[in-house]
C-alpha cells in the first residue's frame, strides 16, 4: 500500500464518519451527579474530574490540585480512573473487536461468543473466549487492547487455537457533559500472532482506523455509533473492508437496559488466498478471500444489559444477518461482563 493510498484512506474515514447529533434534552432531564447542571473538566495535568459551571468550556477551568494528586490504579499514576461523567451510557455488544465505546475507560471486559456457521461455509459452531483491556492514560488518551483469546470450533475449516492480538490508542475529540455527547477517534493494529488452525496469523498485520461517538437521547435512551477502515498490510492474504455499527438502548428502570444494534460490513478489496471464494469472515477472521469486493452484509442484534453499579456491566445479545448474504454468520450469541475502575 503506497503512502498516497494510505493518506487518502485516512482522509476518507473522517469524511465518511457519522455526525454525532441528537435533539438536546432540557437540562433538568439529564442525569447529573449533583442537583445543579455541571460539566467536568480535566486540564492537561489533571487526573480526575473537576466540576465547572454549566456552559463553561471544557478546556477553560484550571487544574484542581486534589485531582492532580490522584495516585491511579494500583497506586500508580500511569493508569487513570474512568471518565464517570457519562455513567448512564452502556457499552455496545456486537462487532466487539471494532465497535469501540467512545468513552475514556479503564476496564477489563470478558467476552464469550457462540457463533453458528451457515451450511455454505461448512456449518458447525465456533466459540470464542476473550478478555479486552482498556486503560485511560490521560485526560483524552486511552490504551485499548481489543482482540485476543481462544477459539474452539466444530466447523471443518476452523480448528481450535489462539487468536491474533490487537491493540492501539483512542483519543477523545469532543466531550460535552451538559448535553451528554462524545466523539472519539483512534486506531488499532492487529498482529499476526495467532495460530493457523483457527485461521489466524495470516498476512502482515491489519490497521484499523476508526471514529466513534455517542449521545443521550431524551432522558432514558442513548445512541452509540462507530465507523472504520480495516487496512491489511498484505492485501494478498487479507481483504480490505469498511464497517459502520450503531447501538441504541433504552433504560427501562435503574440498572436495566434493552438494546438493539446494527452492523454493516462492506468489502472494498478482495484478497487472493482465502479458502472460500466469495465469502469473508466479518469481524473475527479476515480470510483474504477472492471475489468479495463490493459485497455487503448487514446484521441486527437485540439484547439486555444489567448495571449493578457504575463500575460493572453484564450483557447478553443475539445477532443474526438481515441481508440474504450471510457469509460465515447464521447467528451469534454474545455475553460480556465488564469490571470498570
Amino acid at each position: 500500500m503506497t503512502a498516497t493510498t494510505f493518506s487518502r484512506l485516512t482522509l476518507v474515514i473522517f469524511l465518511l464518519t457519522t455526525t454525532v447529533s441528537a435533539t438536546a434534552s432540557a437540562q433538568q432531564s439529564v442525569i447529573r451527579p449533583t442537583s445543579h447542571p455541571v460539566s467536568f473538566q480535566l486540564s492537561d495535568t489533571a487526573q480526575s474530574e473537576t466540576p465547572v459551571a454549566a456552559g463553561q468550556s471544557y478546556f477553560d477551568s484550571s487544574c484542581n490540585q486534589s485531582a492532580c494528586s490522584e495516585s491511579g490504579l494500583f497506586g500508580k499514576g500511569l493508569i487513570k480512573r474512568s471518565d464517570h461523567a457519562f455513567d448512564d451510557f452502556i457499552s455496545p455488544m456486537t462487532n466487539p473487536i471494532f465497535f469501540e465505546d467512545p468513552r475514556a475507560l479503564t476496564e477489563a471486559r470478558a467476552i464469550f461468543m457462540q457463533h453458528k456457521v451457515p451450511l455454505a461455509a461448512g456449518s458447525g459452531d465456533v466459540q470464542v473466549y476473550a478478555v479486552q483491556l482498556r486503560a485511560r492514560l490521560s485526560e483524552n488518551v486511552s490504551l485499548i487492547a481489543t482482540k485476543d483469546g481462544y477459539i474452539k470450533s466444530t466447523n471443518p475449516l476452523v480448528d481450535d487455537g489462539w487468536a491474533d492480538l490487537a491493540m492501539g490508542l483512542k483519543f477523545n475529540l469532543i466531550r460535552n457533559v451538559a448535553q451528554q455527547r462524545l466523539l472519539s477517534g483512534g486506531f488499532t493494529f492487529e498482529l499476526p500472532t495467532g495460530e493457523a488452525d483457527p485461521l489466524q496469523g495470516n498476512g502482515d498485520g491489519e490497521l484499523n482506523l476508526f471514529l466513534n461517538g455517542g449521545a443521550q437521547l431524551g432522558c432514558n435512551s442513548h445512541w452509540v455509533t462507530a465507523t472504520g477502515f480495516r487496512l491489511p498490510m498484505n492485501t494478498t492474504d487479507e481483504s480490505q473492508s469498511i464497517y459502520w455499527s450503531n447501538h441504541f438502548d433504552y433504560r427501562v428502570r435503574r440498572g436495566i437496559y434493552l438494546l438493539s444494534e446494527l452492523n454493516w460490513f462492506h468489502w472494498t478489496k478482495s484478497g487472493q488466498d482465502g479458502p472460500i471464494p466469495g465469502i469473508e469472515g466479518l469481524d473475527l477472521i479476515n480470510l483474504g478471500s477472492p471475489g468479495v469486493a463490493g459485497n455487503d452484509i448487514l446484521t441486527g442484534a437485540a439484547g439486555i444489559k444489567f448495571k449493578p453499579g457504575n463500575r460493572s456491566e453484564i450483557g447478553v445479545a443475539f445477532e443474526f444477518p438481515l441481508t440474504e448474504r450471510e457469509d460465515i454468520i447464521d447467528n451469534r450469541l454474545t455475553v460480556d461482563c465488564i469490571f470498570r475502575y
